[in-house]
């Protein structure tokens, strides 16, 4: 059960009102007016708390479950232990996701500003946002209704903040418009200078960073990650992206919608990533490529040459999953031929 000093369960909610929110159908016999008071894994979830089965590595712990409720594929009703009550739901990790939101809505924080924030005064702050102790909100910066800044958190000059978006502890936002319920988590630094230089042997020349970073609605950034702003064009993230911790993202590169960008990644200098692409951890795009539409980068991959849309590779050079497995199995059988 999730410790109550920092998460405040809401409800109950009836069985019918949580199938409801998650998009799903309830199967025969479970009572809708069956009230709920939590979410738990199936291991540890009890009669009036809600659980899912999504990955069939799970399949005994859900025959096992003592959970009051769990959300399923309808290919797994026949697994469930007797008297639980079963919503069914096509993708029951998005159902399951739904349902603990409604258990656990992101919280508003305290609305106003700190007595020790140095805002400007030319800044315009919507009256229920929030700005926490020791944050800085420079000139001419613009935050929108319901908008959180956290503690120590740095919003530069003339930056905008859509409505209803977090800036956590210590994050530092500057040169960026920002739009529409985005999260940048604590220590995320955004705007910073591009890394450009013209190499000279006398000592390397800057170049000044004259673009932006433009920041669709809907995006999650994590802890640590950074998003240098542009050389001249700007640097954009789309809609709907998540970037996780430790994600370095290069001058001028722009993300389509709904791309996933997992820890410890890096995104060169202008690279475009098309819809929906994917790049697993360590992942590391050399600049100025094309990652095509649904492509999936593989963990600790090397990307040297664009990818066409929908294709996985893997490894370094990165090479389409077929043939980087196809030289693996060869070189295994090279060595084993040697050892022989």
């Amino acid at each position: 059960m999730p410790d109550p000093r920092f998460f405040k369960a809401h409800g109950p909610f009836t069985l019918a009102e949580l199938a409801a929110r998650a998009g799903a159908r309830l199967h025969a016999g479970a009572d809708p007016a069956r009230k709920f008071r939590d979410v738990a894994p199936l291991e540890s979830a009890g009669q009036e708390e809600v659980s899912f089965l999504d990955n069939k590595l799970y399949l005994e712990a859900f025959r096992q479950s003592r959970a009051g409720a769990s959300v399923v594929h309808e290919t797994r009703i026949s697994a469930a232990p007797p008297g639980m009550a079963l919503l069914i739901s096509e993708n029951p990790y998005r159902a399951y996701a739904l349902i603990a939101q409604t258990f656990y809505p992101r919280e508003q924080t305290g609305r106003g500003i700190a007595a020790n924030a140095a805002v400007h005064p030319s800044a315009k702050i919507a009256a229920d946002a929030s700005v926490g102790p020791g944050a800085s909100v420079g000139a001419g910066v613009e935050i929108g209704a319901r908008c959180s800044i956290g503690a120590n958190a740095v919003i530069g000059e003339g930056v905008i903040l859509g409505d209803d978006t977090e800036i956590g502890p210590c994050a530092s936002v500057r040169y960026a418009v920002v739009g529409r319920r985005c999260i940048i988590f604590a220590g995320a630094r955004i705007g910073e200078d591009g890394f450009g230089f013209a190499p000279d042997p006398a000592g390397h020349v800057k170049v000044p960073q004259l673009g932006r970073v433009i920041i669709e609605d809907d995006v999650e950034i994590g802890a640590n990650a950074t998003i240098d702003r542009g050389a001249g064009p700007d640097t954009v993230i789309g809609a709907g992206s998540r970037i996780d911790n430790l994600v370095q993202i290069g001058h001028n590169v722009r993300l389509g919608r709904g791309c996933i960008v997992v820890a410890q990644a890096g995104v060169s200098g202008s690279t475009r990533l098309e819809d929906y692409v994917v790049i697993a951890a360590q992942g590391g795009l050399t600049g100025h490529l094309t990652i095509g539409k649904g492509a999936r980068i593989g963990a600790q991959a090397g990307v040297m040459r664009d990818v066409p849309a929908g294709v996985s590779v893997l490894g370094s050079p990165a090479l389409p999953v077929r043939e980087y497995f196809r030289q693996q199995a060869t070189l295994a059988r090279l060595v084993k031929k040697e050892r022989a």
